[in-house]
């Protein structure tokens, strides 16, 4: 009887598939179940991929890690949008190769978006990577730190929490096998190999500083939110004719209040991928306030926007074409 159980249980499992888009959603979406779990969920080789390390937000019972995504480029890992808690893990579980990321961009400094930066400097002790980090992020204020400064608070090897990883940084003397430098973002610029165009814009995420980015890949382009409750016209001006919007959704369209001005509830994302003529739509960063309210987030967004639209999960991949 037990092993009829295991058995039957184990075969639901199996059978049940980790996306949880529904079928109005026209985005191609490569499915992230797989029956070895030694062997990596990766995307394709050839051309430009998103896949999302992580889907959710701060919540430790969403079941989801948190903000994260990997650009992937002719089979290799290359930015690092966001790496909040779990992202270390799932870029194991995605295949990444540290030694090849050019750069890790942060949208802004709050612990789901950034928890997991130590994990990745210090996982690169084991592999060989000898190339500079940039790490680039958003101007600090009274509230948040800088990004250089987030990164000497991190790592400064006499103040620093994890001075034990201060030999990394590009002011320390000491021997590392490659150097991290912390840049506030001023102006847009490219991979060493000019194969990736990068740019942001400042976003209003309540009283925390805040950027959206846009990559441009070739003759395709994607945009990452971040948290933000609203942006003035360069976003939208940053959004234009995009191939793909990802948009975070952490609340509800019943949300009132500041939280509003912190996050786009469901009309104000269609009311953005409109005005920026965006081809593709991808819901990420899903909360427990709106994990079962697809069919409601999807009719509000759909009021103004009516290209197609995915629900993201962790370590789900889009191909950029």
């Amino acid at each position: 009887m037990k092993n009829s159980l295991f058995v039957t249980l184990t075969m639901f499992l199996f059978s049940v598939s980790v996306c949880s888009c529904s079928a109005a959603e026209s985005q191609d979406i490569v499915k992230t179940t797989r029956a070895n779990p030694e062997t990596p969920i990766s995307c394709g080789t050839d051309g430009a991929w998103l896949q999302v390390l992580g889907s959710g937000g701060p919540e430790i019972n969403d079941k989801r890690a948190s903000s994260a995504y990997l650009i992937w480029l002719n089979g290799e890992s290359r930015i690092l949008v966001d790496a909040g808690s779990g992202a270390a893990y799932n870029f194991e579980q995605a295949g990444g190769d540290f030694s090849t990321i050019d750069t890790i961009l942060l949208t802004h400094l709050h612990v789901d978006h950034s928890a997991d930066l130590p994990a990745f400097i210090k996982g690169s002790y084991f592999i060989q990577r000898s190339n500079h980090l940039p790490i680039v992020g958003p101007d600090g204020n009274s509230t948040m730190p800088a990004t250089d400064e987030y990164i000497q608070r991190l790592f400064n090897e006499t103040s620093g929490a994890y001075k034990y990883l201060g030999d990394y940084l590009e002011d320390s003397d000491k021997q590392s096998d490659y150097k991290v430098s912390a840049i506030v973002y001023q102006s847009a610029f490219k991979t060493k190999d000019n194969k990736i165009n990068i740019s942001a814009t400042p976003v209003t995420h309540g009283p925390i500083p805040a950027l959206a980015w846009r990559l441009d890949i070739g003759n395709k382009s994607i945009v990452f939110s971040g948290d933000m409750g609203r942006g003035d016209e360069s976003f939208i001006n940053l959004l234009k004719n995009t191939d793909y919007f990802v948009a975070h959704n952490a609340i509800p369209q019943s949300a009132t209040g500041f939280v509003r001005n912190l996050h786009m509830a469901p009309d104000r994302i269609g009311e953005y991928a409109k005005a920026g003529n965006v081809k593709n739509l991808i819901i990420s960063h899903r909360m427990n306030r709106t994990l079962g309210k697809e069919v409601q987030t999807l009719e509000e967004i759909n009021k103004t926007y009516t290209g197609p639209v995915s629900f993201a999960n962790d370590l789900d991949c889009f191909e950029l074409k």
